[in-house]
């Protein structure tokens, strides 16, 4: 039986509030971004309030401000501080930690679920429904209700989906644009798709990629997130746009793909190189049914955003 941190929240319509007060940026927003951290307020505390409740915050006399910890979540990635990132991930919203109109309307449905305090009640209580008042008559809708502009995660998923059907050519050669960009062609080439898909889509480049130099190799993807260099990391949750290593036979990583969807213990990937015969060098970009069962080990993986 899984956990309540393993599903989505269930939600039923959401509580009655006059509208949307802002979207809300940390203080580490890349200023190339175009958005700004976001000033105090008690939309804010409203927040806190409601994620604290839903399971995913410390309990406490909430504070007005927009922190990164709040935003992204603490080190080491404890369920209960993992704050509006943590929340996104579980409703499989982009967890960028920004939190615009599509988290909002994903607080304002969430149920508490089972085991803990106030099980089955709305996360977003009627202390966080006034606070939220409060706040629209202070930013009434301030700059665009609109989620902000999607992860860099959720642009490479999009653009490896649109490669589905993509094949070697001619079959059995490792021949492909994608090895052809790299730089190092005829060589299997499912490592190097993702590396393509991270670095040309249409929403910018992760900065744990280098075009020819970083990845086209597997283990080293895996060896420098469980070293957490160049902003790759493990992670035991999974959202969109990560990145899923595989050991189909207890030796070194064989493969990879880019989680669509699904659980860490069941999931579809999008996967450069594969087939129904040939999991590892199968010659075509496919969508694949996963599952932690399939393989001796596997590894969830978290690309750097900039």
């Amino acid at each position: 039986m899984s956990e309540w941190w393993q599903e989505p929240y269930r939600g039923k319509p959401g509580v009655p509030v006059p509208g949307f007060p802002r979207p809300l940026y940390p203080p580490d927003v890349p200023k190339k971004s175009g958005y700004q951290p976001s000033s105090q307020g008690p939309d804010v505390e409203a927040y806190k309030r409601t994620v604290s409740r839903l399971g995913r915050w410390p309990w406490q006399k909430f504070d007005r401000a927009y922190s990164n910890a709040f935003s992204h979540g603490k080190p080491p990635g404890n369920v209960s501080e993992s704050g509006v990132a943590g929340f996104q991930r579980q409703q499989g919203i982009g967890d960028s930690g920004w939190l615009g109109e599509k988290t909002f309307n994903a607080l304002r449905c969430a149920l508490v679920p089972d085991g803990l305090p106030h099980a089955g009640e709305y996360g977003m209580d009627a202390l966080a429904q006034n606070l939220i008042a409060e706040a629209w008559q202070m930013f009434s809708g301030q700059s665009s209700g609109i989620e902000p502009a999607e992860t860099i995660r959720e642009a490479a998923l999009a653009l490896a989906v649109t490669q589905i059907g993509t094949c070697e050519d001619p079959p059995e050669s490792n021949n492909t644009k994608y090895g052809q960009w790299y730089g190092v062609n005829y060589q299997p080439w499912c490592a190097i798709f993702v590396t393509w898909a991270f670095l040309t889509n249409s929403v910018g480049y992760s900065p744990s990629f280098i075009r020819g130099s970083r990845y086209a190799y597997v283990p080293y993807i895996v060896s420098d997130a469980q070293d957490r260099r160049y902003g790759l990391s493990i992670t035991t949750t999974p959202s969109p746009g990560d990145l899923v290593c595989y050991d189909w036979s207890g030796g070194d990583y064989d493969h990879i793909g880019i989680f669509e969807s699904g659980s860490a213990s069941s999931w579809t990937a999008i996967e450069g190189n594969t087939s129904t015969s040939n999991n590892s060098n199968g010659g075509q970009v496919m969508r694949r049914d996963r599952s932690k069962a399939q393989a001796a080990k596997v590894t969830f993986v978290r690309v750097a955003e900039p």
